[in-house]
């Protein structure tokens, strides 16, 4: 069987790697492996979903689906260190390391843990959802984020999705705006798509 990066135990050697990048301003020290996405540079999806991000006014916690070795939940967390930030993979490598690089960057304010989407998310009343998909775990399985995420997300909430044109963004606009009622572009760039939906 072929390895991805959506795999839950990925059998690829490993070979760390370490190296930093400034995201929102704040310089991040990553280890990454083999096995997880984008293991040598923050991808540009990620860079722009967590450059655009605005983070809705209500309490609540936020939440990051298919963190991966952690960029996107590790910078939300800093920027906003009132908010309690639960990150989430189904791939125990890229949960592991995030474990790592949360403690190596000395953020507190988070919760890394495994789960199937958010089949095991341990909170409910989510004020911020973000999520750049796995698109090669196919159209069925990211629908399903989205509709696990509007069960998860308090009234007024927000899910933000980053996605490429060319990789579905048209029927993720559609199947969100289906499901919330409400789908805002709140930027492009490079063929990539930010989404947000809020649930009301």
């Amino acid at each position: 069987m072929s390895q991805h990066y959506y795999s839950k135990n990925p059998q690829t050697k490993s070979k760390p790697q370490e190296w930093t990048y400034t995201l929102r301003g704040e310089k991040f020290h990553f280890q990454t492996d083999t096995g997880v996405f984008s293991k040598s540079d923050v991808d540009f999806g990620s860079r722009l979903l967590i450059e655009t991000f605005e983070e809705a006014a209500q309490d609540g916690p936020i939440l990051d689906v298919g963190c991966g070795y952690g960029p996107i939940g590790m910078a939300i967390a800093k920027s906003f260190p009132q908010k309690e930030v639960h990150m989430v993979d189904v791939n125990t490598r890229a949960v592991e390391l995030a474990k790592k690089n949360a403690e190596k960057n000395g953020i507190q304010n988070v919760r890394i843990y495994e789960s199937d989407g958010l089949a095991s998310v341990e909170a409910d009343g989510f004020s911020s959802i973000l999520t750049n998909p796995p698109i090669r775990a196919g159209k069925e399985t990211i629908f399903r984020f989205y509709e696990e995420a509007y069960g998860k997300l308090q009234d007024g909430g927000s899910l933000w999705v980053v996605i490429q044109k060319k990789q579905g963004a048209p029927s993720t606009q559609e199947k969100l705006e289906g499901l919330f009622g409400n789908c805002r572009t709140v930027d492009k760039k490079k063929g990539y798509f930010i989404f947000e939906a809020r649930k009301v």
